[in-house]
Parts: C-alpha cells; sequence; structure tokens
C-alpha cells in the first residue's frame, strides 16, 4: 500500500505547524484545479449555474447513479431547500446524536425537531425510538448517516410508508459510502450531503440534493435560484442557493483522486487499530461490515471506568500536545439551544445518545497526517 509521508505543515500565516487537526482539508489534483480556474477567468462566468457547475452535477449523478443531483452552497441550505420543497408541516423526527444544522435546518423553516435515541452499535438513528415519537403532527422522518454508516433505511422508510411520511437523510458524512444494494444518495425522498472543507469531498464550501423523483428534483432547481425558470420568468418561491462556478471547480478536481483519498483514510484507521488494539476502556468504531466506506472518521469510545480516566480528560491530553481531537456530538442538540430550554426536551430519555456524547471522540486522519503522526497521538492516548 502506497502512502505518502507528510513532511510539515502550513497555517493560516504560512508558518510550520505541528498542531493535527480533526478535519483538515484534504486537497485535489492542484493541476486540473488550475486549469479549471483559468477557463473560469476567461470566460468570466462566476456563478449562475456556469459549465463547471453543471459538470459536476452529471459527474455526481454518474457516480451516485441518482437521476438528479442538485449542487448547493452548502448542505444546511440543502436541507432547507428539502423540507421546504417536501412542503413539511409540523414534527419532524431526527436523531439527538447529529451537528447542530440538521435541526436548525428544520427549525429555520419552522418545523419543529422531535430528537430520536439512536443505535447503541453503529450510531445511527433507531427505528424503534422513531416508531414511538410519531404522532398526527409528525410529517417526516431525518435520518442521518453519521460516520457515514448508512441508516436502517428498510425500516426507516417501511415506518414511514406506514405512516404517510417523506424521509430524507443527511448525508453529510456519507459521500462515496453505501449498503449492499446501492450508494448513498438513493435512498428516501432525497438525500443531502455536505462538501464542507472538513469532509471527504469537498468543494472549499457546499452540499448536494440528490433524489431519483423528478417533480421534486424540478422543484428543487426552481428554489435553488430565486424561482427562475428562465430570463425574467420566476414562477416559485426560491432563494440564493447556488454554488460557486470556483466551488465546482474545486469538486471536479477531487475525483481523479477520491480512490487514493478513501485508500489513505483505510491505511489510516488500521494503524489507529494495530495501535489501539488491547486498550483497556477503548472501543474503536470499525466499518468492515460497510459494503463501501469513505473510511473519513475514526471514532472511539472511551468507557472512563476501564480506561482510567474520563473522555474530557483524554481530549484535554491530547489539546495539550496539539492533537485537536473532537468530542462528538458532545453535548447532544436537545441539550443546545433553542432545544435545550423546550419543555418537551427537559426530561428527554435518550440513553444511547447521552452515553455517547459522554464517551465519543473523533481523531485526525487524511491525507493531512502520516504514518508518526499516527503513533504519536497513540502514545498519548495510551499515556507514555
Amino acid at each position: 500500500m502506497s502512502v505518502t509521508k507528510t513532511t510539515h505543515r502550513i497555517d493560516l500565516n504560512g508558518a510550520r505547524s505541528d498542531v493535527l487537526h480533526v478535519g483538515a482539508p484534504n486537497v485535489g489534483d492542484r493541476a486540473y484545479f488550475n486549469r479549471l480556474v483559468d477557463q473560469i477567468f476567461q470566460r468570466r462566468w462566476f456563478t449562475n449555474d456556469g459549465c463547471v457547475v453543471k459538470e459536476l452535477e452529471e459527474k455526481l449523478r454518474s457516480f451516485l447513479g441518482v437521476k438528479h443531483c442538485i449542487v448547493v452552497c452548502n448542505a444546511t441550505v440543502g436541507l432547507q431547500l428539502a423540507f421546504h420543497a417536501l412542503e413539511l408541516t409540523g414534527e419532524v423526527i431526527l436523531p439527538s446524536f447529529t451537528f447542530v444544522a440538521t435541526p436548525h435546518a428544520a427549525c429555520w423553516e419552522g418545523l419543529t425537531p422531535v430528537f430520536a435515541d439512536v443505535k447503541r452499535d453503529n450510531h445511527t438513528i433507531c427505528p424503534d425510538s422513531v416508531r414511538s415519537l410519531i404522532t398526527e403532527q409528525t410529517s417526516a422522518i431525518v435520518g442521518v448517516h453519521v460516520w457515514g454508516n448508512p441508516c436502517d433505511t428498510d425500516a426507516i422508510e417501511s415506518i414511514a410508508r406506514d405512516h404517510g411520511l417523506a424521509v430524507i437523510y443527511d448525508a453529510a458524512h456519507a459521500f462515496a459510502c453505501g449498503d449492499q444494494r446501492r450508494m448513498i444518495g438513493n435512498f428516501g425522498d432525497c438525500e443531502v450531503f455536505s462538501f464542507h472543507a472538513t469532509k471527504f469531498f469537498n468543494t472549499f464550501e457546499g452540499g448536494a440534493i440528490a433524489t431519483n423523483n423528478d417533480d421534486l428534483a424540478a422543484r428543487l432547481t426552481l428554489m435553488k435560484n430565486f424561482g427562475f425558470a428562465g430570463m425574467d420568468h420566476v414562477i416559485h418561491l426560491g432563494t440564493n442557493a447556488k454554488m460557486p462556478e470556483i466551488c465546482a471547480a474545486m469538486g471536479l478536481s477531487m475525483f481523479p483522486i477520491l480512490e487514493e483519498i478513501r485508500e489513505k483514510n483505510r491505511y489510516n484507521h488500521q494503524l489507529y487499530r494495530a495501535h489501539l488494539e488491547g486498550v483497556k476502556g477503548l472501543r474503536l468504531l470499525t466499518y468492515d461490515h460497510l459494503h463501501q466506506t469513505n473510511w473519513q472518521y475514526v471514532v472511539i469510545e472511551i468507557d472512563e471506568a476501564e480506561f482510567g480516566i474520563s473522555r474530557d480528560s483524554l481530549v484535554d491530553r491530547l489539546h495539550a500536545q496539539n492533537v485537536r481531537a473532537r468530542r462528538y456530538f458532545y453535548p447532544g442538540c436537545h441539550r443546545m439551544e433553542p432545544y435545550g430550554s423546550m419543555e418537551r426536551n427537559r426530561k428527554l430519555d435518550l440513553p444511547n445518545t447521552e452515553t455517547l456524547c459522554r464517551r465519543v471522540i473523533c481523531l485526525p486522519t487524511g491525507t493531512a497526517i502520516d504514518e508518526v503522526d499516527i503513533d504519536r497521538i497513540c502514545q498519548i492516548i495510551r499515556g507514555y
């Protein structure tokens, strides 16, 4: 297996830096990106669905095997567009163990997020919890493919059919992931990807909505550009959710090295596993059961009683050594504002979510780190 060594790092001021971050960006094919940027400047077409954006959408459609893929300025706005285009009302059920953008997007659209618990093994939304929360006010289920782990789509979509609910998946973590049948992007009414700089596949900042529903795709396409159906012809309520050409260029530049990035992530994950195997009180989340994954997240859980120190103490230890490990998704969306102050959330019983929010750490990976970095991080974890 070929692994690229990292000899040094550059911080924002151009100085050398030894800080290791979770989510350090993967960088695409720079020569290809530069050629695309030169063409953008030559055309003087910087936004408004230029040819680079259109090429990216076509590339994404082909890669995901979906009928439609609409790129947008970011995934949060993508979720808002999806909620609006599906004409949701009342309550939407979603996990508390997710990035706060998921409930925020629903709340921004005038919906009430109802927080479900997650499964203990892979951290995705628990179908039994979803089923117990459905009321006459429920209009949708929002699953989150956490760490690229596919939700139990069969169970979720069966529940949705029984109750006449829409299904949306927050696929922010899950580009280039799939189950035994098909790639993520093909489930539910639609799936929303994040192409933020910290993600496996990035466009600096951006996102995309994948769907196999022709009517929904047409509405989303109108809505992302103020409702324009042509010059001076507005036929639908819309907003400005367009992706600029230079961001699309970054996305196109990722494809030539996508498998190289995936392989580097997988190799890093194997190194962490080898170094941390047998550490009492530490569990490394594995992806070996998955048909296809991007290996983007190195997730460990710390059992304080067995490990000897708390998860937060370990995070402090890592930060003191310039390893910017992250707690996810602490403290749980149901404990963040404005949700924590809501009466219905004050005594919410989400045992698996509460446990994970106390235990989970994400460790640095990706193309920005090498074997020496991983060895140092694991020595810190082991307490050497």
